[in-house]
């Protein structure tokens, strides 16, 4: 996986020049999360290890991934994950590397350990939705 390959939210973090750039487009990117009914917000969707409350669910006419955070950083880390993981069938989804995608649009570098491990949980789920 190359830089061009990133997706336009993702492709903004990966070269955004220091951390406040950096924070401001993550800020930004979460802003353009699909909304997540409240209804939705429910324990069978919640993800379970995010330090941060998560909810994610598949629409499953459209295939559709949604997903909520009340953190305005992991929303913006949702709406990445979420860009590329609704570009995917199923199928790609569970072997898609999305480690390395977040690592490649620089990700990784500004989470926390628990975040970190929070996103983990986030990207296990993804894989088998």
């Amino acid at each position: 996986m190359q830089d061009n390959d990133l997706l336009p939210l993702a492709r903004s973090l990966a070269q955004s020049k220091g951390w406040d750039l950096f924070t401001r487009n993550l800020m930004i990117a979460g802003k353009s999360l699909q909304p997540l009914s409240e209804e939705m917000r429910n324990e069978k969707n919640a993800v379970e290890g995010c330090e941060s409350p998560v909810w994610l669910c598949i629409e499953t006419e459209a295939g559709v991934l949604y997903a909520y955070s009340p953190s305005k950083i992991i929303r913006g880390v949702l709406a990445v994950l979420l860009e590329k993981a609704n570009e995917l069938t199923p199928v790609q989804r569970a072997v898609f590397d999305f480690d390395t995608y977040l690592r490649q649009c620089q990700l990784t570098r500004y989470l926390s350990q628990s975040r970190g491990n929070g996103i983990k949980s986030v990207i296990d789920r993804l894989k088998v939705l």
